[in-house]
């Protein structure tokens, strides 16, 4: 993806550092609204992978969900659901799925809670990077519209 976005370039960079998924999206944009990246890394560690690495939904759509909250914190359920729905619909433009094990071709859930290594091979294997960066480029497009043009 040729755009540019301070976004999806913190989350790409979060992610190749080490970090999962969920905290990778969900912490590039806690800074500018108003929650440590330290905090924000902390409170969304448990998603990654699918939700504990049991590839259930996908950890950026849970990342990028909590961004809309931090976001409107004064929006009702109904609108933030709005507005999550809306930033799925942009990701899945480029990904066929929401669900961690259909985005990683798995036929079945792990069994182990232990990550992989996080190897050059592994992020070669892996779509996550390009998962990453289309959920954050997503969120920006829906929640920072405003400040794009």
């Amino acid at each position: 993806n040729l755009t540019m976005s301070k976004y999806s370039d913190r989350a790409i960079e979060l992610f190749m550092d080490g970090k999962n998924c969920s905290q990778a999206v969900f912490a590039a944009f806690a800074p500018d609204l108003g929650l440590s990246e330290e905090m924000a890394l902390a409170i969304s560690i448990g998603l990654g992978g699918g939700v504990g690495r049991m590839r259930e939904v996908c950890g950026v759509v849970s990342g990028s969900a909590m961004v809309v909250g931090l976001k409107y914190p004064e929006l009702d359920k109904t609108e933030v659901y709005k507005l999550v729905r809306l930033i799925m619909e942009e990701f899945k433009k480029n990904n066929h799925s929401i669900v961690c094990k259909e985005l990683l071709g798995l036929a079945e859930a792990e069994k182990s809670s232990v990550p992989e290594a996080r190897t050059p091979e592994y992020y070669q294997k892996r779509p996550c990077v390009k998962i990453v960066e289309d959920a954050a480029l997503a969120t920006e497009k829906i929640l920072f519209v405003e400040e794009n043009k």
